[in-house]
């Protein structure tokens, strides 16, 4: 017996299919696609010569080889930024596994060997094409989600990424809420601004971090609160919240309790889609991903998640729908 099938939220590739194959890598979206992903994810920094690339840190050593290839080209604090560097130097790296600050051991062990395969930095234009052509070619409809990575630092560093990403998805045929794509970013500043400043008409998600993350000067605290929400919708579409701004896990029974930002930001009329599900790292009061998934959606209504593993959203979001 089957029960009525509930709307399905937006199933967002987390830097791809990036569970199996490294973060960001052209091979890890064009899986992604395959794997039945809604949306895929583009974070984007921009290179020495303006060049506008598809990396998750403005930092490329934790998934480069960058230190061998460029040695003595680090900034004070030891870290080799994107910036430094002309996309032809980006290119000439090989990407591997994410691994941890050490440089060595990685940081999901089970996934992608570290010191396997050839991949390559890619720029958010051959992205959006592979993307684009995949569309015309299998007739879905697979939107992108770019991510305006360190605003602030990026104008502090002499350029401008949200004028320069707004500019070439307006050139790919993106220009407002009736396209397949999102437009998010950490800093609030930098979302009124898209909105305000920019004249943006794309939809836009304010990111929410923790504070102690460092991830921009918003005040994610005050942005949390109904009232920061309120004026978040003031200027966006909706939220992207850590999946533990969302519940709380009683530590003797496990037992799952909503912290309410769900609803206080449906009520200030935003999507929600929270990051990251992963398979291989669930929160705590969860034993599997299944259970993790169907609470999230069923409990608190969100309506998109970012995962590693967008067949495996796929098939439990599917099972929601069977008796």
């Amino acid at each position: 017996m089957t029960t009525p099938a509930k709307a399905r939220p937006l199933i967002i590739a987390h830097r791809g299919a990036c569970g199996y194959l490294p973060e960001h890598t052209l091979p890890a979206k064009a899986l992604a696609y395959g794997l039945g992903a809604d949306y895929l994810e583009q974070d984007v920094v921009a290179s020495r010569d303006g060049h506008l690339v598809v990396l998750h840190d403005i930092h490329v050593d934790t998934v480069t080889d960058v230190a061998q290839r460029f040695a003595g080209r680090e900034r004070e604090d030891g870290r080799f930024y994107a910036r430094d560097f002309d996309l032809a130097e980006l290119k000439s790296l090989n990407v591997h596994e994410r691994r941890n600050d050490d440089g060595k051991t990685a940081a999901y062990p089970d996934r992608f060997p570290t010191d396997k395969g050839q991949f390559s930095i890619v720029t958010l234009e051959q992205e959006i094409e592979m993307v684009q052509g995949l569309n015309k070619a299998t007739g879905r409809d697979v939107g992108i989600y770019p991510e305006i990575k360190s605003p602030a630092w990026h104008l502090a560093e002499g350029i401008d990424v949200s004028r320069s990403m707004l500019k070439m998805l307006d050139h790919y045929g993106y220009k407002d809420k009736n396209d397949k794509v999102f437009v998010q970013c950490f800093d609030a500043a930098e979302v009124a601004r898209l909105r305000k400043d920019l004249g943006c008409k794309l939809r836009l998600i304010q990111l929410i971090a923790e504070n102690d993350w460092q991830e921009s000067d918003t005040d994610y605290d005050e942005l949390k609160s109904a009232a920061g929400l309120q004026k978040v919708a003031e200027v966006a579409d909706g939220v992207g919240p850590w999946i533990g701004q969302l519940y709380t896990a009683a530590e003797i029974d496990g037992q799952r309790v909503s912290t309410g930002l769900v609803s206080a930001a449906h009520a200030a009329g935003l999507s929600v889609h929270p990051y990251t599900f992963r398979a291989d790292e669930l929160f705590p009061g969860f034993e599997s991903f299944q259970e993790q998934l169907h609470w999230f959606v069923d409990e608190l209504a969100i309506d998109g998640l970012f995962t590693d593993f967008p067949d495996l959203a796929q098939q439990a979001l599917h099972s929601r729908t069977m008796a």
